[in-house]
């Protein structure tokens, strides 16, 4: 079936926006290059080929996405300030990689800030995730394109299992250079060791670390069940994947490519989220069964008790506004 008729169809079902732009010539075509840290077929990776067909359908190739997975174009720690430079397009970033450039986003690094998948989707997907992305924007220049799909965070290590909270003291856990994450593992009793990203590998490895914790399927994307045995599921940090994107592309773009592009964003991140929720637990499973390691998911009140006292001490020292996104997202269970 030629491209006419396919678009023809899907207009008329509803499928595809309205407004279609003529194909674009090769060299007229605009190229968006998107990077991120982790593989091609990670989490991040997931959503960004989602990304990829949905902005070259909808634009008739007038934009060009172009994938980097593996850091090719730039690290985590590096590339929120690369996008309000203008020197990358468009990265996925984990939230606790904002906070030093966007102090709110540590509102989301909070340990049990969401009650379930309920509250976080209502977050994320509600006036309280439009309004954070206005203001970062308004703050940073930088461009919140899509929340992605929901994640959590689960520890690993290779000296034993955690049974309960005193199971963990004195481990040492990577955690990435994030007050707030420092903070909770110290208060788990863990002692956390702050390392950037493209170390980690190399330090679990060597056992300069025990252990630390990532998003799931990053454990399995890594492979670091073949350095940690040990697999505990606390659901302690929950979050998102988010795609930001730079002023310079996004303002450079007409209005109706603009356009187009955020309506891909938005439908590429309601297909991640029912990807991820999805996944979570067979991903898991795979880890115990496939990947060989023992995995524990200890009573949750002694760790939730900790993370109370992280909130309210970082709650007590962060600005107004801070507190004020945290009544939010809290209301927002309601």
């Amino acid at each position: 079936m030629n491209r006419s008729i396919t678009r023809a169809i899907a207009l008329t079902a509803g499928l595809l926006p309205a407004v279609w732009l003529a194909p674009a010539a090769a060299d007229d075509q605009i190229v968006m290059n998107v990077g991120w840290a982790t593989p091609l077929d990670s989490n991040y990776g997931i959503l960004a080929v989602e990304f990829e067909r949905l902005v070259e359908e909808y634009t008739e190739g007038a934009i060009d996405v172009r994938l980097h997975c593996c850091a090719q174009i730039g690290t985590e720690d590096d590339a929120f300030r690369a996008m309000q430079l203008g020197t990358i397009d468009a990265y996925f970033i984990s939230q606790n990689n904002v906070s030093p450039h966007w102090p709110l986003m540590d509102v989301f690094v909070l340990p049990y800030i969401f009650q379930n998948n309920e509250h976080l989707l209502a977050v994320s997907e509600g006036p309280v995730g439009e309004s954070i992305r206005a203001s970062i924007q308004a703050d940073t220049g930088v461009h919140l394109l899509t929340f992605g799909g929901p994640s959590y965070r689960d520890m690993f290590n290779s000296h034993h299992a955690i049974e309960t909270i005193e199971d963990l003291d004195g481990l040492k856990l990577r955690v990435p250079r994030n007050e707030v994450m420092l903070a909770t593992f110290e208060a788990f009793g863990a002692e956390p060791v702050p390392l950037a990203w493209s170390e980690t590998p190399t330090a679990l490895q060597t056992g300069t670390i025990d252990g630390g914790d990532n998003g799931t399927s990053v454990i399995r994307d890594m492979r670091f069940y073949e350095y940690a045995e040990h697999l505990t599921i606390l659901d302690h940090f929950s979050g998102f994947a988010p795609l930001f994107a730079s002023e310079r592309f996004i303002g450079g773009l007409s209005d109706e490519l603009r356009a187009l592009v955020l309506q891909a964003a938005g439908e590429a991140g309601q297909y991640h989220t029912t990807v991820t929720l999805e996944e979570t637990e067979e991903i898991r499973s795979w880890l115990e069964a496939e990947g060989g390691m023992v995995v524990t998911r200890p009573e949750r009140g002694p760790f939730i008790a900790a993370a109370q006292t992280v909130q309210q001490a970082i709650a007590a020292e962060r600005s107004e506004d801070f507190q004020a996104l945290v009544d939010e997202i809290q209301a927002a269970a309601e």
